[in-house]
């Protein structure tokens, strides 16, 4: 009988995407190394004048699928993993609510000039028209200069036919909520918000496994409202939420909200059903239990250096450890079955997100949840009464 082979913290191979808005932070400030197959399917290394405005760390998208960079699983795509070890890596209560599905998406965004304004769907509609997730997603601010913007939601609320008549004559930023990002900030981008951003703005963002982007007005990476480009503006019309911002979701220097809480270890900064995600700030070594967690764990590095230390048992009973670097600008998954393990700062003040799912379970549409748990007539043992 083959022995099981042990799962260990996986390291992908970041892919760049190039956009008008991107600029040279990845490979600069992250140094980042992409490459890309020519014409003549020769491979060419990409460089600091691509405009490379997202690095796709940890991706199961069928167009845009990872490949394993590290270990025993080196070569292997995130597609062919899920196909063999689909419950060991993503965990039986994932595997049980997503199926064959991974459901996260890990990015790195460098954003230079105005990204374009997206909207994203919620599950449910994505579900029904695109037999799809939905996109909720959190960014995190890792690098922040003193002109970048971000515009979230509407200042006041704004009407359909203002919406509409603004995104067609680019005029639509005048309406947004804007917001002055600072290093350590962080955001969750529900389903229907509109958002944009803009200046130099280095961001760890986490996603549903969606590409579900829904273009509304574009400025091709400048500010002219002569290069405006509505792409899905009358398809993603019926799910904008065009009231006025809830800055709850907005957690930045003088929003209110508690951007830059001191003192813990493991703060957790964004829990919804989609996934929870907490900020550790690593000190000393600090043991890690994944046992019966019933999900995997990502760990993204943002700012430091830290060894994931997983302790191993050989055949013949020795043990040692394995380590595994996580640098900034770098994203481990942890397999949902791998052992307890330890994370080891390499520098001070070493931070990393952390990004779990909590078990999720799906309502039944069929039961109501308000009924007595016994039959009319009967009592709770189940001996029949009558009503006089």
């Amino acid at each position: 009988m083959e022995e099981k082979k042990n799962l260990y913290p996986i390291r992908f191979i970041p892919v760049a995407e190039r956009k008008p808005w991107g600029g040279d932070a990845l490979i600069k400030k992250l140094g980042k190394e992409f490459t890309e197959c020519d014409n003549d399917g020769n491979e060419v290394r990409l460089s600091e004048k691509d405009r490379i405005g997202e690095s796709w760390e940890i991706s199961d998208m069928g167009f845009i699928d990872s490949v394993v960079e590290n270990g025993w699983l080196a070569g292997n795509t995130f597609g062919e993993l899920m196909d063999t070890y689909i419950e060991r890596i993503a965990g039986e209560d994932v595997y049980q609510f997503y199926g064959r599905q991974f459901p996260i998406l890990v990015k790195f965004l460098d954003i230079q000039g105005r990204t374009s304004l997206l909207v994203h769907p919620d599950d449910e509609v994505a579900g029904q028209r695109y037999d799809s997730l939905g996109k909720c997603k959190m960014w995190y601010v890792m690098e922040a200069s003193d002109d970048a913007r971000i515009y979230m939601g509407f200042r006041h609320g704004i009407s359909a036919q203002e919406l509409y008549d603004r995104c067609i004559d680019g005029s639509v930023v005048e309406e947004l909520n804007t917001v002055r990002p600072h290093k350590g900030d962080w955001i969750l981008i529900r389903p229907g918000t509109v958002h944009a951003a803009e200046g130099g703005l280095l961001i760890a963002e986490v996603s549903e496994s969606s590409d579900l982007d829904f273009s509304l007005c574009g400025w091709e990476g400048g500010k002219d409202p002569a290069s405006v480009r509505p792409v899905h503006l009358e398809e993603a019309f019926d799910f904008i939420d065009m009231e006025k911002y809830d800055s709850a979701d907005c957690h930045t220097e003088g929003s209110g909200g508690s951007g830059h809480p001191g003192g813990e270890v493991t703060e957790e900064l964004v829990s919804i059903p989609q996934f929870t995600v907490s900020k550790i700030t690593v000190h000393d070594p600090l043991s890690i239990s994944n046992a019966h967690s019933g999900s995997f764990i990502i760990y993204i590095g943002i700012n430091g250096e830290a060894d994931i230390q997983v302790p191993d048992t050989s055949r013949d009973g020795s043990r040692r450890t394995e380590s595994y670097r996580l640098k900034k600008g770098s994203a481990l998954l942890v397999p949902a079955d791998m052992p307890d393990f330890f994370i080891v700062p390499l520098e001070r003040d070493t931070e990393l997100l952390e990004v779990r799912m909590d078990r999720r379970e799906e309502a039944d549409s069929y039961i109501n949840p308000d009924t007595e748990p016994y039959l009319e007539g009967e009592d709770y043992e189940g001996i029949e009464t009558t009503s006089i």
